[in-house]
């Protein structure tokens, strides 16, 4: 994901229609997953402080300020939140306005973008650049296994905006961040894999998703968000 922000989509308005799901939620989702979630992300927030600072650090010697890079995304029943990662590129100072269907997600991958550093190569490959999403999972804002949170504008420009993948709090990590489709960086690829994992929410299942996170960040492959 480029470091240099999209367009904020203006606040969702009383006439934008809100999603009316009907499924049925087992216990877990319903009343262990956001317990989980908290209990499990001040573990690892906890765990996690030396390397932020850490990283931080480096980041605001390499790269200057800003040390972090913020995005609006779309949440649990469309609405809005503002996602952080790790800054892990230089600005783009040439000034250019992307398309949605050539949008900087992709473009960030190619090799001859002046906007790479060595530092952010690294920080991506760890998936050190995500840490700060511990925070947006503590605000509630999201959960440690989930859907992949789409730019907002982007699944509204795209028509799944209102897709059932939307019915849960997106996650740092899930079916299609631990799959080979997260290499294309085309969440319309992994519609359905979302699809599935939300009409089946178990702990096993996510406990899976957490494990196969840490197998792909030991491997030094990035699923970033």
């Amino acid at each position: 994901m480029t470091d240099a922000p999209l367009p904020s989509p203006s606040v969702a308005t009383s006439n934008e229609p809100k999603l009316q799901l009907v499924r049925a939620r087992g216990v877990y989702e319903r009343r262990y997953k956001r317990p989980f979630d908290v209990t499990v992300g001040l573990v690892l927030s906890a765990i996690a402080l030396p390397v932020v600072v850490v990283v931080a650090f480096l980041v605001r010697l390499k790269l200057g300020s800003g040390v972090f890079y913020s995005q609006v995304r779309i949440g649990q029943n469309g609405d809005r939140f503002t996602i952080w990662k790790f800054r892990t590129m230089r600005p783009d100072r040439r000034h250019r306005q992307d398309s949605i269907e050539n949008d900087r997600r992709l473009q960030h991958k190619a090799d001859d973008d002046p906007r790479h550093t060595r530092l952010g190569r690294l920080l991506r490959k760890l998936s050190l650049d995500e840490l700060p999403q511990l925070w947006n999972v503590l605000r509630g804002d999201m959960s440690l296994v989930g859907p992949r949170p789409e730019i907002a504008e982007v699944a509204v420009a795209r028509g799944y905006a209102d897709h059932v993948r939307h019915d849960v709090r997106p996650g740092m990590t899930g079916p299609f961040q631990t799959s080979d489709l997260r290499l294309t960086g085309d969440l319309r690829d992994g519609l359905h894999v979302d699809a599935e994992y939300v009409e089946n929410i178990t702990f096993r299942q996510d406990f899976v998703y957490l494990l196969k996170t840490v197998t792909t960040m030991l491997g030094g492959s990035s699923q970033g968000t």
